[in-house]
């Protein structure tokens, strides 16, 4: 019985450390934004853009992890999870708490240059509205975007 006990006590610590695993870090959210400012320096807006919009690209990971790209306006330049948003105007966008998230960010990036902010969001890999905290770096007149899920 000892055993048993032992045994179920083992696959569910297992599988709550791979379920930790699965998610983002801030670091991995920093570098992958990072990783795509330079790709967008290097290659320019359009290689850039349609690189970071491949779901299963080199600006997704394997995780819960995506770059979205905005400018100051709230236009939906690029996005890794949702290509429906590209092209749309949601700097009015608001959480399910009512804040306006995107505004936020934007203003940020404006005055501080990058920088955190929180919110909530549908994750795309539960399906499931979580706590959600977004790293941004401005870069020339557009806002880099990496949000990890809490």
């Amino acid at each position: 019985m000892k055993k048993i006990l032992m045994a179920v006590i083992i696959c569910l610590l297992t599988t709550g450390f791979v379920y930790a695993a699965e998610k983002g870090t801030a670091k991995e959210a920093q570098d992958l934004v990072a990783k795509a400012i330079a790709y967008y320096k290097a290659n320019g807006k359009d290689k850039a853009f349609a690189a970071i919009n491949e779901p299963n690209g080199q600006f997704t990971n394997k995780k819960d992890l995506y770059v979205f790209v905005f400018d100051f306006k709230g236009f939906c330049l690029a996005h890794g999870a949702n290509k429906a948003l590209i092209g749309k105007n949601l700097m009015e966008l608001k959480d399910t708490n009512g804040k306006q998230f995107m505004k936020k960010i934007i203003d940020g990036a404006k005055s501080k240059g990058k920088g955190w902010e929180d919110y909530t969001w549908t994750n795309p890999t539960t399906k499931k509205i979580d706590s959600k905290s977004s790293y941004y770096v401005k870069e020339g007149d557009l806002v880099f975007v990496c949000g990890i899920y809490k």
